[in-house]
């Protein structure tokens, strides 16, 4: 009887509720009595618990291979969280703060911020660790445009201090990264739009009038003038600091660096000059007709010149140049060198650019294209730009010397052209200077309207020279002056008014005359 009760009891179910994104299915599956499935489970526990590691996983690798797909699920479910670790939460706990730093130390910006609302003691960390700080630092160390902004805005002196030193609390450069984000906009919509203040140098030649070249950094500029002089300016009052004579005809080229002056002019010599006294260290008599060009870098210099040649020497010291190699094959004036440790690059008004081995001095190729003489050009890496006479300018990979792309828009010869990692800057005899798009210059699906981001008009004569950098542009004339176009120092009231080509957008002046 009692056995009969026991048969006709109902058997116990189990309901599972099993999860499918939004839907949802109830599953009931029937097990044995309560009785037996507990007495069974103590069991399997009991030689479960009796078991090695490894054999307690094969087991259970068994046991899951035995089950359906929801069981599966369920266990997933129960797991998930058992397997999640705060290991950020967890190092500090264990005397490894350095560590969780040197992990969250990799976060860009926006992971940062994410990471300080995981919880106190993330937020912690990064406090203490300093990571705003340590954010800041890597973006100076690779980014020049950074590095630039600390230098001018004085907070270069918080950075890549130790701890035991005197700095801010990290909050200081928690607010200070937005700030530097915004500098960096501002400064973008600057070279966008054409905001600009600008400052000009009056130089006041004695006989004929213009300034053939120039180069500078943040303390001083140096030209070279048509009236056969070297003047030096410095950069933030714009007074002329010295001027270098020697030279008998105009001084067509130069390049500085913390020892030297080297100098190339219509006289056909090349000059060394003592950077700090302006004494003449050296000259080099080669070139039968003027000196056009010249680069030197890491021992080598090469020069180019009137007479269609190039002259390659090694420079020991200042006063120790020698001749090693000349290098014939333009059929003209070689207008323009440079090179880097692998190819020298020149160009000729022949129409050509040639390519030569740095370490051979053998010729290595030939970029044809210009429809006229090629007055310009810079080479780095695999690209290099140049301009002509034909008023265009062309982008070339040197490893295959194939023209990527043709820039239009200046009215008259293409006398200089500089490029960084984002833009094309170039001056021509029609007295303008424009600002191209590099990044969508090398894209070929790129309307070439939008190539051209600004023209800049304030020279009223042939631009001969220029230089950049992330914050400004310094250039020179055949109107005998030098012009600071500074996109960084800009006031905000400053907003451009109906832009267009004929003029810069607006505008300030500092007007110096020496």
């Amino acid at each position: 009887m009692e056995a009969q009760n026991e048969d006709d009891s109902p058997k116990k179910s189990t309901v599972f509720q099993i999860s499918n994104g939004p839907s949802s299915v109830i599953v009931s599956r029937k097990r044995p009595s309560e009785g037996n499935y507990e007495k069974e489970k103590d069991v399997c526990i009991k030689f479960f618990d009796q078991w090695s590691e490894s054999d307690q996983v094969e087991f259970v690798e068994h046991l899951i291979s035995h089950m359906c797909h929801y069981q599966h699920g369920h266990i997933n479910t129960y797991l998930k969280p058992m397997l999640q670790r705060d290991f950020i939460t967890a190092l500090p706990a264990q005397g490894l703060d350095h560590i969780a730093e040197n992990i969250l130390s990799f976060l860009d910006a926006r992971s940062l911020c994410a990471a300080e609302l995981v919880c106190k003691e993330w937020q912690r960390v990064i406090s203490e660790g300093m990571l705003w700080k340590k954010l800041i630092e890597r973006m100076v160390r690779t980014d020049p445009l950074w590095k630039g902004l600390s230098e001018r805005h004085q907070w270069e002196k918080y950075l890549f201090k130790n701890r035991t030193t005197e700095i801010p609390p990290n909050s200081y450069y928690r607010s200070l990264y937005p700030k530097i984000i915004q500098d960096i906009e501002t400064i973008e919509a600057n070279w966008r739009c054409g905001r600009h203040n600008l400052q000009r140098i009056q130089c006041r030649s004695e006989n004929s009038k213009g300034v053939y070249c120039l180069q500078y950094d943040d303390d001083k500029i140096i030209s070279g003038l048509r009236d056969n002089s070297i003047k030096i300016w410095d950069k933030q009052t714009l007074e002329c600091l010295k001027i270098l004579t020697g030279h008998t005809g105009s001084v067509l080229c130069l390049q500085y660096d913390e020892r030297v002056i080297v100098t190339g002019s219509s006289d056909s010599t090349v000059r060394v000059w003592d950077v700090n006294t302006g004494e003449v260290l050296n000259t080099l008599i080669h070139h039968n007709e003027a000196v056009l060009h010249l680069r030197f870098c890491n021992g080598l210099m090469v020069t180019c010149s009137k007479d269609r040649s190039i002259a390659v020497w090694d420079m020991a010291s200042p006063t120790d140049i020698s001749l090693r190699r000349v290098l014939v094959g333009h059929r003209a004036a070689v207008n323009v060198v440079d090179f880097d440790d692998k190819y020298i690059v020149s160009a000729s008004g022949d129409r050509t650019i040639k390519v030569w081995s740095t370490s051979t001095c053998e010729f290595v190729r030939t970029l044809n294209g210009h429809k006229r003489g090629i007055a310009c050009l810079q080479y780095r890496d695999r690209l290099v730009v140049s301009g002509s006479s034909d008023n265009t300018i062309r982008l070339w990979d040197i490893e295959c010397g194939a023209c990527l792309r043709v820039l239009e828009g200046h009215e008259e010869l293409v006398r200089c052209i500089r490029f960084d990692n984002k833009r094309i800057v170039s001056g021509a005899y029609d007295g303008k200077i424009k600002v191209w798009d590099l990044q969508a210059a090398l894209d070929p699906r790129a309307p070439a309207s939008t190539l051209c981001l600004r023209t800049l008009v304030e020279h009223s004569g042939r631009v001969f020279r220029l230089q950049f950098d992330e914050f400004q542009i310094i250039s020179s004339s055949h109107d005998d002056t030098i012009l600071i176009w500074d996109f960084l120092n800009v006031a905000s009231s400053m907003a451009p008014n109906g832009q267009n080509e004929g003029r810069s957008p607006s505008r300030t002046y500092t007007y110096i005359s020496r």
